[in-house]
């Protein structure tokens, strides 16, 4: 019997002109048996350190105030082997080149590195459930699209393999917090960033717990701390 999979994907410095050289797409995955065990244990986190059980996590609230929240969170993630997290991480957007590419945009090229992040999580094995957080209200039709994608690429064409690509709230969902953390960390090392003490805390024990610098390729089949760092050529878009 097949198992089936929750991916919870977000991003950070996604749009074209943001005036961050960085962009990170990323996702956490579990068995969907596990998640509510996962997301009430992330809520029994939150609530031991004050914070209540519905307050959201997210990398841009992580401060020294409040930096054993997250160092916990963080090795939550690491001490529990159901969930899984991969990056893509593209460290230079001005190397882009669209125009040299028929049709694509910047949107469009967006997609393509969904893509790429989310192809190797994926088995004919397997079923999967893709959950984005929403970033607007445009974003339905390309989120079919994704799925299409997705789907042909595994000859999947009754989605009987990727049986959904759905925008969520981040707020609602206690996995796509924990990708938002995991993400933001990813990419505050890729931008070369250090004025906050509880971020670089959060690197930190990410980096010791993982072994992993945070700004290289990892090996393909790395299980917990999956990380590619995609390099545009001169006519690459």
């Amino acid at each position: 019997m097949s198992s089936t999979y929750n991916i919870y994907c977000d991003e950070s410095c996604h749009l074209e002109h943001d005036g961050q050289s960085a962009m990170v797409l990323g996702a956490i995955w579990c068995d969907l048996e596990k998640v509510k065990d996962v997301s009430v244990r992330l809520r029994e986190i939150k609530t031991k350190h004050g914070c209540g059980s519905k307050f959201e996590v997210k990398w841009t609230k992580v401060s020294a105030a409040k930096q054993s929240l997250y160092l916990d969170l963080v090795d939550y993630f690491f001490d529990d082997d159901d969930i899984r997290f991969r990056a893509l991480i593209v460290p230079d957007k001005s190397r882009l080149n669209h125009s040299a590419f028929p049709a694509q945009n910047h949107d469009n090229w967006y997609y393509k590195m969904y893509f790429d992040m989310l192809k190797v999580l994926l088995s004919p094995d397997s079923k999967y459930r893709v959950y984005i957080d929403i970033k607007d209200t445009r974003g339905s039709v390309k989120i079919a699209k994704l799925q299409d994608v997705l789907c042909n690429n595994l000859y999947d064409f009754q989605r009987s393999i990727v049986e959904r690509v759905q925008q969520v709230r981040s707020h609602e969902i206690e996995l796509l917090q924990l990708a938002d953390l995991l993400i933001g960390a990813v990419s505050y090392v890729n931008r070369n960033l250090e004025g906050s003490v509880g971020k670089l805390a959060v690197i930190d024990r990410m980096r010791r717990r993982s072994g992993y610098t945070l700004n290289k390729t990892t090996l393909l089949r790395e299980q917990k701390v999956n990380l590619f760092r995609w390099i545009a050529q001169e006519t690459q878009g």
